[in-house]
């Protein structure tokens, strides 16, 4: 499990509400306390932010034993007025999509000597 890094000042680009979703949808069955984790929160903002998505529709979830799976609600439309086209779906994709060529990114920028990689504008 990672640490926890210093608070971050200032504005970010993804939300909580965004980056839990996330996790969610890379594994329904993941566990609070591992979403918590993997977004640098706490278990209580992670159950918070998981009631504010079922109770605006974008999630459900169901028991399973002792544990949860939940279902992303994907045709449902991102929240905010100006980003009326795209779906949570759409969203989720891009982002699997981001993570999926980060991945192999890295690894190219760890193979790469720094004088051979070309700015990404440049290509």
């Amino acid at each position: 499990m990672r640490g926890v890094p210093e608070s971050h000042k200032g504005w970010i680009f993804l939300t909580n509400h965004t980056r839990v979703l996330a996790a969610i949808a890379e594994d329904r069955t993941t566990r609070i306390r591992d979403i918590a984790a993997r977004c640098q929160l706490t278990e209580r903002a992670v159950q918070k932010i998981i009631s504010d998505l079922e109770e605006d529709g974008y999630l459900t979830h169901t028991r399973q034993g002792r544990s949860n799976e939940y279902r992303i609600e994907g045709g449902t439309n991102l929240r905010h007025p100006a980003d009326s086209g795209p779906t949570v779906a759409d969203l989720l994709a891009l982002l699997a999509h981001h993570d999926a060529e980060h991945g192999s990114r890295n690894e190219q920028l760890q193979t790469t000597p720094p004088h051979a990689r070309t700015p990404e504008g440049a290509r």
